[in-house]
């Protein structure tokens, strides 16, 4: 797995070659930050933001916005092996400074923890987990997001959940068996 684009570009990052987590694939990614780039529906800039990627997984999301000119980015995660390698990825490619990270469950700490504001949220939870929603509600509820803000959710394109009473959907794409949902806390 390599990094697509900016100061890390053609990195290669470690990941974890297990059922708990899966990858975003590098197609899905590069549509992702595409559409940050250029969308006319979206006025937000990775560059100098500050990024809550939860479900991080290996923070394959989180270091390609470091890579981009992301200011901090935050990685949330309770699989213990994907923490490991994500921290293993941060220290070879010298950008822990840039970072927080949390192995816990993310209800847990965006009660306790989290007190700054953040620009850009990516929640990437595995495909049949709907607590995802809650977590969107914790966002709003502790007021997280600063008035510029993006949520972006990958789901399964099969699926069809419920999320107009917590997320203005702004935008929403279809790559393969995914879709990525472009919003704002409602």
């Amino acid at each position: 797995m390599r990094i697509i684009s900016g100061s890390l570009k053609g990195r290669s990052i470690k990941f974890l070659k297990n059922s708990n987590t899966r990858p975003l694939k590098d197609i899905v990614k590069e549509n992702i930050f595409n559409i940050l780039s250029h969308s006319n529906l979206l006025d937000i800039k990775i560059e100098n933001s500050n990024i809550l990627d939860l479900y991080s997984g290996i923070g394959s999301f989180g270091i390609e916005c470091i890579s981009r000119g992301a200011a901090k980015v935050t990685f949330v995660e309770k699989d213990r092996l994907a923490i490991n390698i994500l921290k293993k990825n941060l220290v070879q490619l010298s950008i822990v400074d840039k970072t927080i990270v949390y192995n816990d469950l993310i209800e847990n700490i965006l009660k306790k923890n989290i007190k700054e504001k953040f620009n850009i949220f990516f929640l990437d939870p595995p495909f049949a987990d709907n607590r995802f929603v809650e977590n969107i509600k914790l966002l709003k509820r502790k007021k997280l997001f600063e008035s510029d803000h993006v949520v972006i959710l990958h789901r399964e394109r099969k699926i069809n959940e419920s999320l107009d009473d917590d997320l203005d959907i702004i935008e929403s794409k279809i790559y393969g068996r995914s879709k990525i949902i472009f919003g704002k806390v409602s």
